[in-house]
């Protein structure tokens, strides 16, 4: 398959690639374990590419004669057995100061730094106010995990998401909330690409220049079944304007999202931590007001982490959802969020979109303002529409059907029926959620005024480097939907017969 170049800014992709084996990765359990294996098959290159690690994580139960439990002394086992393997780390700098206060994290960061063939870096290179937020794993420039799940901790889980998890515990013993999450698994030229894409994010940071690795090895893990074959992957990224090495912004991340609102014809399914992105949400307002347009289902957290984000994330998520509510005549726009079998929120750390059973697009971007044009983002995306994508198309759909079949609390089987039964991916949803493990509609909650006035100005989610101090200057975060809802108050008053607006 022919290699495709962009250097439009707005393009809707970086590169497209083949992936000759690939799959969807559920959940941190999962990723761990097939993270582990594959870097058991490096020959030459192991390069982690992420916002946050966490060298005390264990990745398996598994062990091999030797094999160490944590991840940063497997990294260093990994090493002593194979002299010609090099291990590059690139991190975010900012997160990296939580580092210094992770028990025995930094002796084990000294370590790695002390040996001349793992080398380590902070990525500096980052636009004031913006983060690496990358989530890329290259092996031997063969092999590639790309998607939202981070190597650090509090983030291992199984599907089943079981209330209580004795395994369910930091590296100092606290237990933590549920936790949903996913990333891909990619085999053959695409995986070249994104080592080649970490390449240059490592040289950006002030690594030197690394050649790419022809080691001609097989590097899919071994055990490990393949969903899909042969496939074309488009790479796309987000980069704000004069990170790391300068030059234009790159806005491909958000050109797909509107890219794929725009085309689908029955459903889009959505994974995302937060809903906070005013462009997202204009475009899903063109759609609602169609009177045959998509349902569009997104699976949010209940609540955000942290002391800043639910200021922030949630509130405009709130004030999104009213703005969109009003235009949502024909009901077609649902908000909803995981629980337990016992009642607790499962946290939504993924960020995938599903479009029509033809479209997987899975990466560390978010639906908030920053991923589409702040933070470095990367992400993959499927297209079962183009040219010998075709065999792709029942798979996808099987994995939508999956992934809501974990939060339903059901099989996958019942979610097909459902979805068949009713031609409604809305009202399936509907008549499937129970009490306990299932899911749960979103609530509008009331809104304080300090917290309405920073969603709507966008003080803690700037759209780009020239907003994180000029948010209030063009009208806040419903600037573009109060057109959509004028209009729509507007078609109201003529039905009714009422007099227009002043």
């Amino acid at each position: 398959m022919k290699t495709t170049d962009s250097t439009d800014t707005m393009a809707q992709y970086w590169r497209r690639e083949t992936a000759t084996r690939a799959g969807l990765i559920v959940d941190a359990k999962a990723y761990f374990e097939v993270g582990r294996k594959a870097m058991l098959k490096a020959r030459k290159r192991i390069m982690l590419i992420g916002w946050d690690f966490d060298a005390r994580i264990e990745l398996s139960d598994e062990r091999l004669p030797g094999e160490p439990r944590t991840l940063g002394e497997f990294v260093l086992w990994l090493v002593k057995r194979n002299p010609e393997l090099e291990v590059f780390l690139l991190r975010w700098n900012m997160g990296a100061v939580r580092t210094l206060f992770r028990g025995t994290t930094i002796f084990t960061l000294m370590r790695w730094m002390a040996h001349k063939r793992i080398h380590t870096r902070l990525d500096s290179a980052v636009t004031l106010g913006a983060s690496h937020h990358h989530k890329i794993v290259v092996i031997d420039d063969c092999l590639a995990f790309c998607g939202g799940i981070d190597m650090t901790s509090n983030r291992w889980d199984t599907p089943e998401h079981s209330d209580g998890d004795p395994r369910r515990v930091g590296p100092d013993g606290s237990p933590y909330a549920p936790w949903h999450d996913a990333t891909t698994i990619l085999e053959g030229p695409v995986a070249a690409a994104l080592g080649e894409l970490s390449r240059k994010r490592w040289e950006a940071a002030g690594g030197h220049a690394l050649e790419p690795v022809d080691c001609g090895a097989d590097c899919w893990p071994e055990g490990i079944e393949a969903q899909f074959r042969d496939v074309s992957v488009a790479i796309c990224r987000s980069r704000p304007e004069g990170d790391g090495n300068g030059g234009a912004p790159v806005r491909e991340i958000e050109a797909t999202y509107l890219a794929l609102i725009a085309r689908a014809r029955k459903y889009i399914y959505a994974e995302s931590q937060y809903f906070a992105s005013r462009r997202i949400a204009e475009a899903i307002a063109h759609r609602l007001e169609e009177p045959d347009g998509p349902e569009i289902v997104l699976v949010n957290p209940f609540k955000s982490q942290g002391w800043l984000e639910p200021v922030a994330m949630d509130t405009a998520r709130a004030r999104l959802y009213g703005a969109l509510e009003h235009l949502d005549c024909h009901r077609r726009f649902r908000i909803y969020h995981p629980f337990t079998q016992a009642g607790e929120p499962i946290y939504v750390h993924a960020k995938m979109t599903i479009v029509d059973d033809e479209v997987l697009h899975v990466g560390s971007s978010n639906l908030n303002n920053r991923s589409m044009r702040l933070d470095t983002e990367c992400d993959v995306t499927l297209d079962a529409d183009l040219p010998g994508n075709e065999s792709a198309a029942p798979t996808i759909r099987a994995l939508r059907d999956g992934l809501l079949a974990e939060h339903l609390g059901v099989t996958a089987n019942a979610v097909a029926a459902a979805i068949d039964g009713k031609g409604s991916l809305i009202a399936a949803i509907e008549a499937l959620r129970g009490k306990g493990r299932s899911l749960r509609p979103y609530e509008i909650p009331d809104l304080h005024e300090v917290e309405t006035w920073l969603a709507d100005n966008q003080v803690l989610d700037p759209e780009g480097p020239d907003e994180i101090f000029e948010a209030t200057a063009k009208g806040g975060l419903l600037r573009g939907l109060r057109r959509h809802l004028h209009t729509h108050a507007d078609r109201l008053r003529h039905r009714l017969h009422l007099p227009s607006r002043p």
